[in-house]
């Protein structure tokens, strides 16, 4: 594609050509790691900037025929593994800064490989607490307390969907207005519309909405590893006499993680002082013999 454009740009061939090994290799992976941390300190600077976020919050409202601006939104996306492991996220965004200690977890239980099943899950969980807790007084509500202004999801018009109908069933449809931003094309879906809303490429509405909707994705993801990582290492640390649940997990964290586990040498075991000498010997055994 873009050698048929150079093409017809320069009026005669012109051909890509992708350096697979030396000096060239190495210089177009500088130059592509120069232009990737410019690119994020592009994207920090906007994000930081009051007036962008204040200007994309304002836009939001027009494009999506908001009620209010959006001074809180949240973004929803699953992650898994071939059906496995199947997590959830929720991130926050409020007045267009993300609010981490808002973000949130969910472990699902679905049939494998339906995202669908597994989002209705998740907003299900979320928005029945809401209900459940809003009429309560402030100081006894729950975490999840606030509704959103806005309400994301990551994915198409099928989990656009998903969403709509989650909201319909918990009588919320009139208070909390939703919408979807595929990944392909970044197209933005509001409800009972075929056709995506009109946002401009590279303003900072759609800017906002692609930011918290990668962040939703990243939290999802590393959840969603950490929980396969732990599986596997504990499905490997079986069986092991005197290693319990709770010594598993404080080697994992202690040694920094599942693959710290696994690379350490039998002195990194009989070094933790809290950690039997047979057992460590046992546990350095017993991953050095699985592979």
């Amino acid at each position: 594609m873009y050698e048929e454009w150079l093409t017809a740009q320069r009026g005669s061939r012109v051909e890509i050509r992708i350096p697979q090994r030396g000096t060239k290799r190495e210089l177009a992976e500088t130059v592509t790691k120069n232009a990737v941390d410019a690119f994020q300190r592009h994207r920090l600077k906007r994000a930081a900037d009051h007036n962008s976020r204040a200007k994309a919050l304002n836009d939001l409202e027009q494009y999506l025929s908001l009620p209010v601006a959006p001074l809180r939104i949240e973004c929803y996306d699953m992650s898994h593994l071939q059906g496995t492991d199947y997590v959830g996220s929720m991130v926050v965004l409020e007045d267009g800064l993300p609010r981490k200690s808002e973000y949130r977890r969910f472990k699902v239980n679905v049939p494998q490989n339906d995202d669908f099943a597994a989002m209705e899950e998740v907003l299900t969980r979320r928005f029945a607490a809401y209900v459940a807790d809003k009429e309560l007084p402030i100081a006894e509500r729950g975490r999840f307390a606030y509704p959103p202004q806005l309400l994301l999801v990551d994915g198409g018009k099928g989990q656009l969907s998903v969403a709509v109908r989650v909201l319909e069933q918990l009588g919320l449809t009139d208070e909390i207005p939703v919408a979807s931003l595929a990944k392909q094309f970044e197209e933005v879906f509001l409800p009972g519309n075929s056709q995506p809303v009109s946002i401009p490429r590279g303003s900072e509405a759609l800017f906002m909405l692609q930011r918290i909707r990668d962040e939703s994705h990243r939290f999802a993801i590393s959840f969603h590893r950490e929980r396969r990582d732990k599986r596997m290492t504990a499905s490997v640390l079986d069986g092991i006499a005197g290693l319990g649940p709770r010594r598993k997990e404080r080697l994992i964290k202690e040694l920094g993680g599942i693959r710290a586990v696994k690379a350490a040498d039998l002195q990194e075991f009989t070094s933790l002082t809290w950690l039997p000498h047979d057992v460590a010997q046992a546990v350095y055994e017993k991953l050095r013999s699985t592979p």
